[in-house]
């Protein structure tokens, strides 16, 4: 083990697939603009719907106003509820799968998660089944930030942070994994390993380079 001991994921689009796989799929159905939710979510990055809604500042049905006006606003109609039944991704066995070896080898493990209020986010499922194996995930942590408890949300470096100090890690002794580059930047800026995840593969054998172990080892 080198001298990283602290490995921090986000959740969704690292530990789950991302939703904006399926936000993708959803624009294609409805003959919507491709990325039109990234559009969307990068306008007004600070204070749109998505950023007071992550903070827990406005609930669902406002979220769902909101973010309706702000699609008009581009001339789209695409309701705030519709966007938020495709939040929860699929679980990646491997990533789980790596979440328990790194456990088994000692390292401390933290996940900084963008998300809404209980019942609307990451955790949100169809299915009580899903919602019990998030929850099982979630559990392998040993400190979870999650914005909707907070009040502070990526890319703020406040955040980062915070799981620092609950992890008892120097950002120097971390790996963080985040697939937004907006997030995951403030987190090498602070002095941390960070990975852009692109894909499952990818980021598991980045992760064994920034760790120092041998190509497969997740």
């Amino acid at each position: 083990m080198n001298d990283r001991s602290t490995v921090i994921f986000d959740f969704g689009g690292v530990i789950t697939s991302s939703p904006f796989e399926a936000f993708a799929g959803m624009e294609a159905r409805r003959g919507l603009p491709r990325d039109l939710v990234r559009r969307i979510n990068a306008t007004n990055p600070d204070c749109n719907a998505w950023a007071l809604f992550e903070r827990a500042e406005i609930d669902a049905a406002r979220f769902d106003t909101l973010f309706a006006e702000e699609a008009r606003a581009l001339g789209h109609d695409l309701p705030g509820r519709d966007v938020l039944a495709l939040l929860s991704g699929e679980i990646r066995p491997r990533m789980v799968a790596a979440l328990d070896r790194l456990k088994t080898d000692g390292y401390r493990l933290g996940c900084i998660t963008n998300n809404v209020p209980s019942g609307h986010g990451a955790r949100m499922s169809a299915t009580a089944g899903k919602a019990s194996a998030i929850a099982d995930v979630m559990a392998r942590f040993d400190h979870v930030v999650e914005s909707s408890r907070i009040g502070i949300r990526k890319p703020d470096p406040r955040i980062y942070a915070m799981a620092c100090e609950a992890l008892d890690a120097h950002p120097a002794q971390c790996v963080y994994l985040d697939d937004l580059g907006i997030n995951y930047k403030p987190a090498a800026a602070l002095g941390m390993l960070a990975i852009k995840v692109t894909g499952e593969e990818q980021a598991l054998g980045a992760l064994a380079e920034a760790l120092g172990r041998e190509a497969g080892t997740f």
